[in-house]
């Protein structure tokens, strides 16, 4: 057991600050009264191998694979007092059964054992029957490295079958929606799925029928699993009964980079494992944060990636003659940019920064504004219908960092006059970056030809791309480093999992390379790296407290007090409130 992983109290006074005193696999360790059994021996690091338990949800205890062995102290008879030993704890008698550790809680003078030839042998036969009617078909199977049942079965069962008999069949590649195939073969019972979609998604479309070796899951009937967070069922399924179509067949888990990041499809910023090879995105996974996101993530953001090898990606700059794009080098595009930049008065341009930028790049372009003596600095709001749940009212992942980064309470604000400034002829040139204006600015094609000229960084062929007269490739939020602020206003940080394609660059080097062009004597404070720059910036803003790119922790941290808050984890923290589930 690890020192660090409890403080330890004088025994007597564990219960005056809400411990317990158990003894686990012999050693004595103290938990929160109230601790589940399988909690305890997490906190002891002693594993418990299970398949039903999720601290997230409801404990049913229908696998049973998570016995272990209980023990208290004998009730002293009347009139007697409790006998102590020399460690100062009661005398723990065992009892001969097992019992499950993931619906029961520990109490003070308590006994655990993990190991022992009781609890080994109840496993070992909890495992022969999960496995009796299981399909050998491991090595078809997407679940393999990733499977429960197989480790398990390797440390907790026996090496052979005694079962002779024909194995009960059952629907194989079955879709139970547009997104999930099941494979009832080799369902385990464990209901994950089904209390996921009950306690979390509240759409309670699947459920058990039949009984015994012939149970199966399933939708009910005349529904379909459409549920816009249905793929979550895929990753808390210990076997391989749940398949992604997405991701079904495409390639094995061990030949996967997994890189740490977040999600930049709305405001919450839920934290995402995005799982690489070959520098080619295979899938998302959510990633754990009980601030954020918790175990969650919606299907559309999850299945919203993009991948460098994408059709319409931008690979190389752009410069516009007679109307035709023709491609150019970085150096030639930037001093023609710049040469063009200068020709217009400072209230002639307008700087379109973009919320789904980084803090970095936001910092960036304001000093492109600034460069260009240009008050016209603003960025493009996106609102969409909120889920109540994590798919945020706010589109842009980024609003709350832009507010902080450019200086203004609602840089949206400005938006509309500089539309109504384009229409009118008084904005002759703009620089824009990350932004379709055709989409999100409710820009027309007409409006964007009243320009004399347009700079963008983007990084596929937009409409806007498309009327600039130059173009340079960016990179995409899973191509670069980077921090983000949630609408929760907890500082996040992005990290690349790819390579840009071609030519392209990530965001803040070609805005810093164009103000460098534009600048007469660039100075001597430019930044070359990425830390250098968050270095600048924590600098800048006295709220970030000096948390820059490396000092940012893997869940975040909260810098600014928005009021906002995220409607899943208010209910999660409710539910683990009232004792539902661990949380």
């Amino acid at each position: 057991m690890s020192d660090s992983t409890t403080t330890q109290l004088p025994k007597d006074l564990a219960a005056e600050k809400g411990m317990i005193n158990v003894q686990i696999d012999g050693h004595w360790i103290q938990v929160p009264r109230g601790t589940r059994m399988i909690e305890a021996c997490k906190i002891a690091e002693k594993e418990v191998p299970h398949y039903c338990y999720h601290p997230k949800l409801s404990s049913p205890g229908n696998c049973r694979m998570c016995l272990v062995q209980m023990g208290m102290p004998a009730r002293p008879a009347p009139g007697e007092e409790p006998t102590y030993g020399d460690d100062g704890y009661q005398e723990i008698g065992w009892m001969p059964r097992p019992v499950i550790a993931c619906a029961n809680t520990v109490g003070e003078n308590m006994g655990i054992r993990t190991t022992g030839d009781l609890v080994e042998k109840c496993r070992e036969g909890v495992m022969e029957f999960l496995l009796i009617n299981h399909p050998l078909d491991c090595p078809i199977c997407d679940q393999a490295g990733e499977c429960q049942l197989q480790e398990f079965s390797v440390e907790h069962g026996k090496g052979e079958s005694r079962f002779k008999e024909d194995k009960v069949k059952k629907p194989k590649n079955v879709k139970i929606g547009p997104r999930i195939r099941l494979d009832d073969e080799r369902c385990i019972m464990c209901s994950r799925c089904i209390r996921f979609m009950d306690e979390v998604a509240d759409d309670p479309v699947l459920g058990f029928s039949e009984r015994g070796t012939h149970t199966t899951v399933g939708i009910y009937p005349g529904r379909e699993l459409t549920n816009n967070y249905g793929l979550n069922t895929v990753d808390i399924c210990p076997v391989g009964a749940l398949t992604s179509n997405d991701f079904r067949f495409q390639m094995r888990t061990w030949f996967l980079k997994e890189t740490d990041s977040i999600d930049t499809n709305c405001g919450t910023g839920a934290n995402i494992t995005i799982w690489t090879r070959g520098n080619k995105i295979f899938r998302i996974t959510p990633r754990q944060n009980d601030e954020v996101n918790s175990c969650w993530i919606p299907d559309s953001h999850r299945l919203s990636y993009t991948c460098p090898t994408d059709d319409d990606r931008l690979t190389a700059c752009l410069i516009k003659a007679d109307g035709v794009h023709e491609e150019s080098c970085w150096e030639n595009a930037l001093d023609a940019a710049a040469d063009a930049l200068k020709q217009y008065d400072t209230n002639e341009i307008a700087v379109i920064a973009s919320a789904r930028q980084t803090n970095e790049e936001l910092f960036m372009m304001r000093t492109l504004a600034s460069e260009l003596g240009s008050d016209e600095l603003a960025i493009v709001a996106r609102a969409q219908t909120p889920d109540e749940m994590l798919v945020s009212s706010d589109q842009n992942p980024n609003t709350t960092g832009a507010k902080l980064i450019l200086d203004d309470k609602n840089p949206a604000e400005k938006m509309d006059a500089i539309c109504e400034s384009i229409r009118s002829g008084q904005i002759k040139a703009i620089v824009v970056a990350s932004e379709d204006l055709t989409e999100a600015a409710q820009l027309t094609s007409e409006d964007l030809d009243n320009l004399e000229l347009i700079v963008s960084l983007n990084t596929s062929a937009s409409a806007t791309a498309q009327a600039s007269d130059i173009v340079f490739p960016g990179a995409s939020s899973t191509e670069k480093r980077g921090s983000m602020i949630n609408v929760a206003g907890r500082l996040q940080k992005l990290n690349a999992a790819c390579i840009p394609p071609g030519d392209a660059r990530v965001d803040w080097e070609a805005i810093r390379d164009l103000i460098n062009a534009l600048s007469d004597e660039p100075s001597n404070d430019t930044p070359q790296s990425i830390d250098q720059l968050s270095e600048i910036i924590t600098k800048s803003f006295d709220v970030l407290n000096d948390y820059t790119l490396s000092k940012i922790p893997n869940s975040g941290v909260t810098v600014i007090e928005t009021g906002v808050s995220i409607p899943l984890i208010d209910r999660e923290t409710a539910r683990k409130a009232t004792g539902e589930i661990v949380g």
